[in-house]
């Protein structure tokens, strides 16, 4: 259900308001919210605070909401926040998530973080019915080797993964 733009921008005044005063539970009750434009900026609101104890409710939004494009937020997420932590959540989503945009964005993800120990995962994606995601997870991969064997710069290998 989406709700009324203005309804939606009086909340987000709202949500400015929250922000500054860094609300972290007021944003993590906001993932459940009928409005995924909400959820989705409540998502990358959370990833805004950082640290690696947001995993849970970015993992809890990409597995279980029911909008692709909020769950391709939430993977992108967990991409750039960059934890090992986040990695059995994207590999889940590489394998089993119904939207071929989420897996793709999920595989992708997975050669962000640099995670070697996805590969297996990877590697089963290239047999994905979907063309975006083989070719997610051919990058991931990708990039995965290139920062065991060549990358000198994190910053930078992790830029080129996705």
């Amino acid at each position: 259900m989406e709700a009324v733009p203005e309804k939606r921008l009086a909340l987000f005044a709202q949500m400015e308001e929250r922000y500054e005063k860094k609300d972290v539970d007021y944003f993590v009750s906001l993932i459940t919210h009928e409005d995924y434009v909400v959820r989705t900026r409540a998502t990358c609101i959370l990833v805004d605070f950082g640290g690696e104890d947001k995993i849970p409710y970015i993992a809890k939004v990409l597995k279980h909401d029911p909008n692709e494009l909020v769950r391709h937020e939430a993977a992108f997420s967990l991409g750039q926040m960059g934890y090992r932590s986040a990695i059995p959540h994207l590999e889940d989503a590489t394998l089993h998530d119904p939207s071929m945009f989420v897996r793709h964005e999920a595989a992708i993800a997975l050669g962000v973080v640099g995670a070697k120990d996805a590969r297996h995962v990877l590697e089963q994606a290239l047999n994905d019915p979907s063309v975006p995601v083989v070719e997610s997870a051919i990058v991931a991969l990708s990039n995965i080797q290139f920062m065991e064997k060549l990358s000198k710069n994190e910053k930078f290998a992790k830029l080129t993964g996705g």
